[in-house]
């Protein structure tokens, strides 16, 4: 059941500035105000289990651009504006809270 379960995951992968490439799960999608969003959870290849179990296991929310490039590939931006993100990211957390218990951060 285990295979069957990696093999009906969504996943994504994406460059980082430096042209390292990272794989994600896509866990939902959303439109809001005309704009697409989507809810990412990092995936760790073997090397990289140690960093897996040291990380918080964040959800990662970017917006999904209006533009595309030279293959017809839309682009997925960092939500800069921090009232968009936390409106996207309370909706994201609200659809997804019966699969994943999220911890608020104390503001610390």
């Amino acid at each position: 059941m285990e295979q069957n379960e990696k093999m009906e995951k969504d996943v994504i992968s994406l460059l980082d500035e430096d042209g390292k490439e990272h794989e994600f799960e896509i866990l939902d999608a959303l439109e809001l105000d005309g704009c697409q969003y989507m809810a990412l959870l990092p995936l760790y290849g073997e090397d990289e289990a140690q960093e897996a179990l040291d990380d918080s296991g964040e959800l990662v929310i970017l917006r999904v651009s209006d533009e595309e490039d030279e293959d017809g590939e839309q682009y997925l931006d960092v939500i800069e504006d921090e009232e968009e993100f936390n409106r996207v990211a309370d909706l994201f957390m609200g659809r997804l809270e019966d699969y994943f218990d999220f911890e608020e951060g104390d503001g610390e």
